[in-house]
């Protein structure tokens, strides 16, 4: 897992994790992220399997989630989270 920040933003790569440590993972980010994050940058991947992909645009939820942004590229989700 590699996490980035552009700002107050971030970007994690879920590249070879399973959909329960994609889930930890993902929950962990969003609890400590500040309120001053407003998006991040879900990379997921498609092309070895759709679980991933699948579990962040349909399943995943959290409080601090408004909306999620579906990219023409289906291998990235952004997550727009709550002002």
């Amino acid at each position: 897992m590699i996490i980035r920040t552009f700002g107050h933003n971030y970007e994690i790569d879920l590249h070879g994790m399973t959909v329960s440590d994609a889930k930890r993972e993902l929950t962990l980010l969003l609890n400590r992220a500040g309120k001053d994050c407003h998006e991040i940058e879900v990379i997921h991947g498609y092309t070895g399997g759709t679980a991933l992909r699948d579990f962040v645009r349909r399943e995943f939820t959290h409080p601090r989630i408004e909306r999620k942004f579906l990219s023409l590229n289906q291998g990235i989700t952004t997550l727009i989270l709550k002002r």
